[in-house]
Parts: C-alpha cells; structure tokens; sequence
C-alpha cells in the first residue's frame, strides 16, 4: 500500500509538472510571421492575428494584401512565411514545394451598383449562366437589351487587373481563365468594388466581404450582388433568391445551392509543411479556437471532419 501512494504521488506530481511546463511553452512562443496575398483572406487572417497575439503577445504578425498571385509567388520565394491563397493550387506551385492547408471558404459574386437602372429586373429575372459567359468571356454580350432590356446602353465589364484568386475562380465557372475575362481591369478587391460603385452600367464580381457588411448583414460598399439564375428559366425562383443578406448567402453556400466555383475554399500556404513552431501553432489555432470568429466575419466554417483533416496537414 505504501508503494502504492508513491507512485501515485509522483504521477500526480509528472502531470502537474508537464501542464506547467506546457503553460509556459505557450507563454513564451516568440518571433515573427510574414504573410501577404489574397484579399479574400486579408479580413479574417487580421482578425486570427489580433486574437492570437492576444495570448502569444511575443509574437507578432505582418500581414500585406496584394492578390493571390502575390501570395504565391511571395511564399514560394521565401519573402514571407506563409502565403494566402484563393484559389485551387496547380501542378506547378506544387513541385515548386507549396503545402497547402484550407482554413475557410467563401465565394466570388456578381455585382452591379446600387444605382443600377437595371437593379429591380435583375432581381425578378436573374442572369443565366450562359449570359455572365457572353459577357465577361466571349464579349458577344455587349449592351444591356442583350438581357431583355429596353435599353442600348454600355454593359461596362470589370475584372481584376493583379494575379487574382477572385478572377481567377470567377472563370473556372465557365472552365477558363483569368486571362480570359473580358473587361476594364482593375487591381484588387476594393478597387473592384469602387469601380462598379461609380458606374450605373457596371458589371463586376467580389469576394463575399467586399460586398456585405459584417455588421448588419446587408450588401455594402455601393455594390450589391447579381442573383443566377440556376435553373435558366428566365426568372428567380423562391429557392434562388438568398442574396438579402449574408446568413442567406451563406447558408445557400453551404447547402450547395451556390455552385462551386464560384464558391471555393480559401488556402495558407506554406513551402513544405510548416517547420517554424510558430507558424505551426498559428494554423492550428486558426483550425481550433479561431473557427469561431470565421462566420461572424463574413466566411464558411468547414465542417469537424474537414477541419480535422486540414489538422492532420500540421501535426
């Protein structure tokens, strides 16, 4: 019995010890982490940054927006530690050693301005896929009476001038590419965003965040979005109509509703799996304790078992 209550004494005494010597690991977790790329990406990554160093104050965290292809060719470079990418990776990037590891998902949208004439039709009718294709690929779609209106007027196309995730995805949903797209080009999300604000004959795309408020759930920014018309019937039914707000978007997303592309999974990437504890510790507490800021902040949480196999990646 005597040998007994030693024994348990010192496991208790190991266990007190190894929960102590954890604590401080986590206290003491120090150095630097670089990321640039997709504007997708920008808000959240901010945000897990900010909570992070909230409980790794030693840490600290410089993050650059620039597009996708910034990302990508800034991580596989080794200019910065871990890369945002919006798009699927290629067989290229892959040999060139990018590890990718998926941390939320969101979706491109159509968009016109909220001063668009053409705002009210489009809301009962919707655009087939067919015609957002002669618009922003073949170019046969050129004036608005293309889409039923009475009018001769301009479609004023814009799409994104830098190596964009958001492009990028928006042509896949007609199997191209970004250098496919039709239109003025202009560089990044927001500037994206303002172009089509400006101009009532506008016709752009944006990732969800640059269109919506966070805050009150409503379309933002000037912009709103162009409901599809899934089913080309020639109008909007009840079950294609969930741009309102962004719990609606959202929800269509994640019931399939919302095709995939345009909707995608948002990627860090890293050269090789993450050697640098601290980059390592950072994408494990965005897959754990920072799910819960995704949703609030305009993204898709994944599931436990996609969560749980993007974990798997960094242990």
């Amino acid at each position: 019995m005597k040998t007994y209550k030693i024994s348990f004494v010192a496991v208790i005494i190991l266990l007190l010890a190894n929960a102590s010597t954890t604590k401080v690991a986590a206290q003491d977790l120090k150095g630097n982490i670089s990321i640039s790329g997709a504007f997708a990406l920008y808000p959240i990554t901010v945000k897990w940054a900010e909570e992070f160093k909230k409980i790794n104050p030693n840490v600290k965290i410089d993050i650059q927006a620039g597009g996708a292809g910034k990302g990508i060719t800034d991580v596989l470079s080794k200019v910065t530690d871990i890369g945002l990418v919006s798009r699927d990776l290629n067989t290229a990037e892959y040999k060139k050693g990018a590890f990718a590891v998926a941390v939320t998902k969101d979706a491109v949208i159509p968009t016109i301005s909220t001063s668009s004439p053409y705002r009210k039709v489009l809301y009962e009718k919707g655009v087939k896929k067919d015609a957002f294709n002669h618009i922003f690929i073949t170019g046969k779609y050129k004036t608005w009476n293309t889409l039923g209106f009475k009018s001769e007027a301009p479609i004023h196309v814009y799409t994104r001038s830098d190596a964009s995730g958001a492009a990028e995805t928006w042509a896949k949903y007609f199997n191209k590419k970004q250098e496919d797209l039709q239109g003025v080009a202009v560089f990044g999300d927001p500037g994206l965003a303002q172009a089509v604000k400006r101009d009532p004959s506008g016709l752009g795309f944006n990732n969800i965040v640059y269109v919506y408020d966070t805050k009150t759930n409503k379309p933002t920014n000037g912009v709103v979005p162009v409901p599809i018309d899934l089913n080309n019937n020639g109008k909007l039914d009840p079950d294609e109509k969930f741009y309102d707000d962004i719990d609606q978007l959202i929800a269509a997303i994640v019931a399939g509703k919302y095709p995939s592309p345009p909707a995608r999974d948002l990627y860090f990437v890293t050269v090789g799996k993450p050697k640098n504890p601290i980059v390592r510790e950072f994408i494990k507490y965005i897959l754990t304790d920072g799910q819960k800021f995704v949703q609030e902040a305009g993204y898709i949480k994944f599931s436990k078992e996609k969560i749980n196999k993007e974990l798997e990646k960094v242990k």
